[in-house]
């Protein structure tokens, strides 16, 4: 495992907990979180199904207030949602009015960018994440793999700090899937991206993350973490996989022990 080195401090996360009102009853959903996320780092969050992970990614991003505790973005409290955190869902939240290219300069063109510099960001991104002989197509037309690459250069095109992904593969074929995760884990070497996602999905948790951490059954907290170097191994490999040696094995039977518990 790789040992943790000191970076910038880009969120930071404080004792936080939400609990959602409902008719009935208060439901805690998440309790006594904490942790800071460097820059840099691509930061995998594990967990059973409905113990607050997608909670937690949007206290983060700014679409929840936590009902105790404080989450900070380079030291300050985050308020709402900003450009400065990208966030991809699972399922693309595209305009299908627009086309390709139009989607991905949007955010550049409400931010007032000139025009010379948001078609030089669509088209550097919409390259990286090979869509540039799409660009002109309308998004309706393209298949489910294709739309998350969409989404994921809209968000890039932002030019946010972090990018925060919640299941951003999970409806998609096997093949696609791991044609996105060489993609994504290529996106971020390249531009020095900070990442946050959520997956169900071990493998591909351990197989990206620098960083794993993996949540207990609700009220979720974080109950182990794991510092990486997987998908380093995995950039020197032509096809883009992992070598799964006595240590990957180690780590998963691990975390799979943990989440067979609840």
């Amino acid at each position: 495992m790789k040992k943790s080195q000191k970076k910038e401090i880009l969120i930071e996360v404080k004792n936080v907990g939400l609990t959602y009102e409902t008719n009935t009853k208060p439901i805690k959903a998440i309790e006594n979180i904490s942790f800071q996320m460097g820059k840099g780092e691509f930061l995998c969050l594990l967990g059973p199904s409905g113990c607050g992970k997608s909670t937690l990614l949007k206290i983060i991003a700014g679409y929840l207030k936590p009902t105790i505790g404080s989450c900070l973005m380079q030291g300050q409290p985050i308020q709402g949602p900003d450009w400065n955190r990208g966030v991809v869902f699972q399922s693309p939240t595209l305009y299908p009015w627009m086309s390709v290219r139009k989607n991905v300069e949007f955010g550049p063109k409400m931010k007032g960018f000139s025009k010379d510099k948001i078609e030089k960001l669509s088209q550097y991104f919409l390259e990286q994440v090979e869509l540039s002989g799409y660009a002109d197509k309308a998004t309706f037309e393209l298949s489910g793999g294709m739309k998350q690459r969409v989404a994921l250069a809209r968000a890039l095109a932002n030019q946010p700090k972090i990018i925060l992904m919640d299941e951003p593969f999970g409806a998609l074929d096997a093949f696609t899937r791991v044609n996105m995760q060489a993609l994504i884990r290529k996106i971020w070497k390249e531009n020095h991206s900070t990442m946050f996602m959520i997956t169900h999905d071990i493998d591909e948790a351990l197989s990206l993350g620098t960083r794993v951490m993996v949540m207990s059954k609700s009220p979720g907290k974080i109950e182990k973490e794991f510092h990486l170097d997987f998908t380093y191994t995995a950039m020197k490999n032509k096809y883009g996989s992992v070598e799964m040696g006595e240590e990957y094995r180690k780590v998963k039977e691990e975390i799979l022990e943990f989440i067979k518990g609840y």
